[in-house]
Protein backbone atom coordinates (compact mmCIF):
# COMPACT_ATOMS: atom_id res chain seq x y z
CA UNK A 1 0.00 0.00 0.00
CA UNK A 2 3.01 2.23 0.02
CA UNK A 3 1.86 2.99 -3.21
CA UNK A 4 -1.18 4.34 -2.23
CA UNK A 5 0.14 6.30 0.53
CA UNK A 6 2.64 8.38 -2.18
CA UNK A 7 0.10 9.08 -4.71
CA UNK A 8 -2.53 10.77 -2.14
CA UNK A 9 0.33 12.78 -1.31
CA UNK A 10 1.17 13.88 -4.81
CA UNK A 11 -2.27 14.52 -5.34
CA UNK A 12 -2.35 16.37 -1.70
CA UNK A 13 0.71 18.59 -2.97
CA UNK A 14 -1.63 19.28 -6.57
CA UNK A 15 -4.84 20.66 -4.59
CA UNK A 16 -2.15 22.57 -1.76
CA UNK A 17 -0.64 24.30 -5.06
CA UNK A 18 -4.06 24.81 -6.39
CA UNK A 19 -5.38 26.45 -2.91
CA UNK A 20 -1.62 28.52 -3.24
CA UNK A 21 -2.54 29.81 -6.64
CA UNK A 22 -5.84 31.25 -5.82
CA UNK A 23 -4.02 32.79 -2.54
CA UNK A 24 -1.85 34.26 -5.22
CA UNK A 25 -5.13 35.32 -7.79
CA UNK A 26 -7.20 37.01 -4.89
CA UNK A 27 -4.01 39.00 -3.56
CA UNK A 28 -3.26 40.22 -7.51
CA UNK A 29 -7.35 41.16 -7.78
CA UNK A 30 -7.09 43.44 -4.55
CA UNK A 31 -3.85 45.20 -5.83
CA UNK A 32 -5.23 45.63 -9.15
CA UNK A 33 -7.70 48.02 -7.88
CA UNK A 34 -10.84 46.58 -9.95
CA UNK A 35 -14.45 48.17 -9.45
CA UNK A 36 -16.78 46.49 -6.68
CA UNK A 37 -18.44 44.28 -9.47
CA UNK A 38 -15.40 43.07 -11.44
CA UNK A 39 -13.71 42.33 -8.14
CA UNK A 40 -16.58 40.46 -6.96
CA UNK A 41 -16.82 38.32 -10.69
CA UNK A 42 -12.96 37.77 -10.16
CA UNK A 43 -13.17 36.88 -6.74
CA UNK A 44 -16.19 34.34 -7.30
CA UNK A 45 -14.61 32.35 -9.79
CA UNK A 46 -11.54 32.12 -7.19
CA UNK A 47 -13.57 30.71 -4.89
CA UNK A 48 -15.01 27.74 -7.46
CA UNK A 49 -11.37 27.04 -8.07
CA UNK A 50 -10.57 27.36 -4.62
CA UNK A 51 -13.28 24.86 -3.21
CA UNK A 52 -12.28 22.19 -6.22
CA UNK A 53 -8.15 22.65 -5.14
CA UNK A 54 -9.68 21.89 -1.34
CA UNK A 55 -11.35 19.05 -2.07
CA UNK A 56 -8.25 17.49 -4.37
CA UNK A 57 -6.15 18.16 -1.32
CA UNK A 58 -8.52 15.88 0.87
CA UNK A 59 -8.96 13.30 -1.64
CA UNK A 60 -5.22 12.78 -1.74
CA UNK A 61 -5.04 12.86 2.39
CA UNK A 62 -7.96 10.20 2.50
CA UNK A 63 -6.00 8.14 -0.11
CA UNK A 64 -2.78 8.86 2.41
CA UNK A 65 -4.69 7.76 5.77
CA UNK A 66 -6.29 4.48 3.89
CA UNK A 67 -2.73 3.60 2.66
CA UNK A 68 -1.53 3.18 6.38
CA UNK A 69 -4.58 1.82 7.91
CA UNK A 70 -4.05 -1.35 4.99
CA UNK A 71 -0.28 -1.56 4.90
Amino acid sequence: MEFLIWAGAGVSVLGLIGILYCIIAVAKAKRAGLPDDALRAKLQKVVALNMGALFVSVIGLMMVVVGIFLG
